[in-house]
């Protein structure tokens, strides 16, 4: 028997795609804040964590604007070339929109900025794939929730309902008495090590927190002097002085934390 026309399944999850909408206002954006501010700064970012650019965007939301999106987008706007720049010297910063990289406009002067920013440095927890900083070991006997890294009068035993997840995970728990106990040390992790995803499990769960979130400036526009400084290198203006080979490489892949285009939207 043939399928009825008109039974037809909708599904309600399914979204339109806002692609080539979101690209043309971040380059419309960024064009219209170009003669608003006297700065132009180009960022980048390490252990990126959506939560913690939120609050730099609030912190700085009263003389600043921060835009962190597509990479090709947002040199675009800025110029690729003399030819292009809607203002002088601005194609200049282009060349260091590399990686996980964002635009700040400001009122806020460069020592100001990166005084704000060498004080910013919050922690979280490590993900897979990562360095380990340090090395990490259970110790023998009763577990406690942070495993010794806080005085056992300061801390609690690990409840006996997360025994069969550490089991899971490789660490030969055992329960005595409704409590968590280890034979022997178990070596979560190795200094200098990658992270796979069962020890930055591990990690978690023992409040370890490894990664530091973290925003570099790379270089910023004057648009009094229509000047690009590099930070902790000469000037540029322009005229060749300087090159991407001046900036160091990363990675030009963007992962889907990486999103959102502006502050208006952050997702």
């Amino acid at each position: 028997m043939p399928k009825s026309k008109r039974a037809k399944v909708v599904h309600l999850t399914k979204t339109q795609k806002k692609g080539k909408e979101l690209t043309l206002r971040l380059y419309a954006n960024i064009r219209e804040c170009i003669p608003l501010y006297p700065y132009i700064y180009v960022f980048s970012v390490e252990n990126m964590r959506n939560h913690y650019l939120k609050r730099v965007r609030a912190e700085l939301a009263s003389d600043s604007r921060v835009f962190f999106g597509k990479s090709r987008v947002m040199a675009k706007a800025l110029g690729d070339s003399p030819s292009t720049e809607p203002h002088p010297s601005t194609s200049v910063l282009s060349a260091h929109l590399t990686g996980p990289c964002g635009l700040i406009f400001s009122h806020r002067d460069p020592p100001s900025l990166l005084s704000y920013f060498s004080t910013f440095h919050p922690r979280s927890y490590a993900r897979a794939g990562t360095i380990s900083t340090r090395a990490f070991t259970l110790p023998s006997g009763l577990l406690y929730s942070r495993a010794g890294e806080v005085p056992a009068s300061e801390d609690v035993p690990l409840a006996h309902s997360i025994e069969p997840t550490l089991r899971k995970l490789g660490v030969p728990t055992r329960l005595l008495k409704g409590t968590v106990e280890l034979d022997e040390p178990f070596e979560v992790c190795k200094e200098g090590k990658v992270l796979g995803s069962g020890q930055t499990t591990l990690l978690k769960m023992f409040g370890v927190a490894m990664a530091e979130f973290g925003v570099e400036v790379r270089a910023w526009w004057v648009r009094e002097t229509g000047e690009v400084e590099l930070v902790g290198g000469q000037g540029m203006n322009g005229n060749g002085v300087g090159s991407k080979e001046e900036v160091a490489e990363m990675d030009a892949s963007r992962e889907d934390e990486f999103g959102g285009f502006d502050d208006n939207d952050e997702g």
